[in-house]
């Protein structure tokens, strides 16, 4: 199965490079049949697979807090240390594995409870409008991975910064961004607005009240705890956010190639990392191909389906992108520039008969 390879062309259209991607359309395998793989798969699975797994972990997450709040008791440095760790730890799996499960009704199979679980994981713990990452991510990102304009993670780039401050410091600010950015882009929708204010003011205040009455913090104390147990993995947040999509094929709206071969070559794994895969979730680290693919299963289901997946895509010569963590840093240290601050080039997919 032959798929010619892509041209850069000479001429570049309104400063953008332009790269041609001439592909057999007859190759190109249908998405319905990966699909009827994969359900064949999913209905032999329980519950537990499907939702159980995830709501265990999450369940030690909550154990994990108070684990924490005892650590950060004490007056012995390494002890006082590894609470605060967890308890930024603890964060970033409800702000970021829970609430993006949740966005995608992967959480549980009721939709209504997936949006509660939403408004509780993402508004009131995450401090970040549950609303503004369904209307971001659902709504833009999933349907338009990589296309220009639309969901080419563009939202990431921050151009005026150099690559050394922006890859390794300037997401320690992250923590301060997320409550003005949810009202900016809630304003003028004053209920939704109103709520988010509710919620994040009654899970600040929540942090404040533990941190102050069981750790024993002072009210300072407390608010620069929050702030530091939440920016220690916002660094590994803003890199697996770019790794996974950028510097990957971009596409115009008028030559967007099929769902299948889009997010084939659009989307990029990790490998798998205890660390990472449950901070974050197996669906954003090591099995984002499948995410994209399937994006209402949960993480657990994400990782039980990628080896269908991954033979699959590599069966019909598409490509299955996967790269490690260390090697993704270095190429954007590197490549800053011209994958962060200059346009992306734009694939022409130009199907063939």
């Amino acid at each position: 199965m032959s798929f010619a390879s892509s041209k850069k062309d000479p001429n570049e259209e309104n400063g953008t490079e332009i790269v041609y991607d001439k592909v057999k359309l007859a190759d190109i395998p249908k998405f319905s049949d990966l699909n009827q793989e994969v359900m064949a798969f999913v209905d032999k699975c329980t519950w537990m697979d499907k939702y159980g797994v995830d709501w265990c972990i999450t369940s030690l997450g909550f154990v994990m807090v108070y684990v924490a709040l005892v650590c950060m008791q004490s007056s012995n440095l390494l002890t006082f240390c590894l609470g605060v760790f967890i308890y930024g730890y603890c964060f970033q799996m409800f702000s970021v594995r829970c609430a993006h499960s949740s966005v995608h009704n992967a959480l549980c199979e009721s939709r209504t409870l997936n949006r509660i679980w939403g408004y509780f994981f993402g508004d009131l713990c995450g401090s970040f409008s549950s609303d503004v990452g369904y209307d971001i991510h659902i709504r833009i990102h999933h349907p338009h991975t990589n296309i220009i304009g639309l969901g080419d993670s563009s939202s990431w780039k921050v151009s005026f910064l150099p690559a050394l401050f922006y890859m390794y410091c300037a997401p320690l600010l992250l923590p301060l961004m997320s409550v003005p950015v949810s009202i900016k882009e809630l304003w003028g929708q004053w209920m939704k607005m109103a709520r988010y204010c509710t919620l994040m003011m009654i899970g600040i205040a929540i942090n404040l009240i533990l941190l102050m009455k069981i750790s024993g913090f002072s009210f300072i104390g407390a608010c620069l705890c929050i702030h530091v147990s939440r920016a220690l993995l916002s660094i590994p947040y803003i890199h697996v956010n770019i790794f996974q999509h950028i510097g990957l094929p971009m596409y115009s709206r008028d030559h967007r190639p099929k769902k299948i071969y889009q997010m084939s070559t659009g989307v990029l794994n990790l490998p798998r990392n205890p660390f990472l895969d449950y901070t974050f979730g197996h669906a954003i680290i090591s099995a984002h191909v499948e995410h994209h693919l399937f994006p209402h299963m949960s993480d657990n289901m994400c990782l039980m389906i990628k080896p269908i997946v991954s033979q699959f895509l590599r069966k019909n010569d598409l490509p299955y992108n996967e790269d490690n963590y260390l090697s993704r840093m270095w190429h954007f240290t590197v490549k800053y520039k011209e994958l962060m601050v200059n346009a992306p080039p734009i694939t022409h997919f130009v199907g063939i008969q």
